[in-house]
């Protein structure tokens, strides 16, 4: 069977990418031909190039952020609907001849355009919405430091009002006319027969925004092999926060906790535009027992999983499924996290970690206090949520899934003898 991948980085700039090429690693140990149709903008924060071979193919790009004023509009078009990777997108599909696509995030650097070129050849696509850009112009439905559905019901012209774009006026400007222009050309439920959610809350929420039975959605959860980790049973003596440093992510919430719980250690790991600031928090409020440790990458990351008693993820907007988490269970870790987006969906309160309001730094501390001077709970915790891990999420568990959508979206059951034709 012969899969056409499309996403819109080929570097890896964060779990968006992680995903995309675990679901190419996974289809491909299970015998598919793949090609992969992608960008190398080297977009900022970018690193780790992946080895490139004839089966990555790569599309056109536009920085309409760069040049003088005249160059930058006269590129919007190709940034919201581009005529360049149509075409070039179209030729792929007659040589290749897939028998699905499954594109990923394609917004900006492709575009969909492409998805217009896969109905107009007859071919079936699938979509994993790793975030909110299909209903939100600014992908987070966050802005300014609080949840926000103003553009419910087609309303885009408030990302202008809010200035919610990446706090650009210019960018809001061209974020809303893409989002008018999508729905107006009813891009996405026209042209995808399924999208894909890796947590049943994106997925209500989209049936939110676009109406019920509007569209075909369907949960798929990640690609992640907890399997191929070992449960740690070292516990050093801290807690850890992994992430970016940004103000959706809570962590002036978990500096604020930790206030209130000062025999207790954290770590912090990860950097972003907050840093400063929770820097600059901790040491306003004489919160001594956090250290920050800046961003790690890789090998850096094991020990430091390996080591703590439990993990905590207190975002304020609605991730979707953050990768810590099954990090954290993969390795036999406990996480407290927030009661928002899909967080609460892989959390067993009391059996695999804990759940609190979001906001709430005193019940935040409550649960660090307990599980702080009960470490052999918190221990217990971890164990379970190796268990439910290592059977719920590895690589055949997946696939079962993902190739179950495929048949559907091609109309035909997929028999082993067809993989590798």
């Amino acid at each position: 069977m012969k899969v056409l991948l499309v996403h819109k980085f080929w570097r890896k700039v964060g779990g968006a990418e992680v995903y995309f090429q675990d679901c190419a690693r996974i289809l491909r140990n299970h015998g598919h031909q793949l090609k992969i149709y992608t960008t190398d903008f080297n977009a900022e924060g970018s690193r780790d190039v992946f080895p490139r071979d004839e089966n990555v193919i790569f599309g056109e790009t536009t920085e309409y952020l760069k040049g003088n004023v005249i160059n930058r509009i006269k590129n919007i078009p190709e940034v919201i609907y581009s005529k360049k990777n149509k075409e070039k997108f179209r030729q792929l599909i007659r040589e290749f001849k897939p028998d699905v696509v499954h594109v990923f995030a394609i917004y900006v650097t492709i575009t969909p355009s492409i998805l217009d070129a896969c109905r107009e050849e007859g071919i079936p696509v699938v979509m994993s919405c790793n975030d909110y850009k299909h209903i939100c112009p600014n992908y987070r439905l966050f802005h300014h430091g609080r949840i926000c559905e103003d553009c419910k019901g087609g309303k885009f012209y408030k990302a202008v009002v809010n200035n919610c774009c990446k706090h650009s006026l210019a960018v809001s400007v061209i974020s809303a006319i893409e989002s008018y222009t999508h729905d107006y050309l009813d891009i996405w439920k026209k042209n995808v027969h399924t999208f894909l959610f890796e947590s049943r809350f994106m997925m209500k929420k989209t049936e939110e925004f676009w109406g019920k039975d509007a569209a075909r959605l369907e949960f798929l959860g990640k690609p992640f092999n907890s399997t191929h980790y070992r449960l740690s049973d070292r516990d050093e003596g801290y807690i850890l926060f992994l992430g970016r440093l940004s103000d959706e992510k809570g962590v002036d919430i978990l500096l604020g906790a930790m206030a209130e719980v000062p025999e207790a250690k954290l770590k912090i790991v990860g950097s972003g535009t907050h840093g400063v600031f929770l820097q600059e928090f901790a040491r306003k409020n004489n919160i001594t027992n956090v250290e920050f440790l800046g961003q790690k990458f890789g090998d850096e990351l094991e020990p430091l999983f390996n080591g703590c008693r439990f993990v905590v993820v207190p975002s304020l907007w609605h991730e979707n499924f953050p990768y810590v988490m099954m990090e954290s269970f993969a390795r036999g870790k406990a996480v407290v996290g927030s009661d928002k987006g899909g967080i609460p969906e892989y959390i067993i309160p009391g059996e695999t970690g804990e759940v609190f309001p979001s906001h709430d730094s005193k019940a935040l501390a409550a649960i660090i206090r307990e599980l702080w001077h009960h470490p052999a709970k918190a221990a217990e915790m971890g164990r379970k949520a190796k268990e439910i891990a290592d059977r719920e999420f590895n690589d055949e568990a997946f696939y079962n899934r993902l190739s179950g959508i495929y048949e559907n979206a091609i109309g035909k059951v997929i028999k082993n003898h067809e993989l590798s034709h």
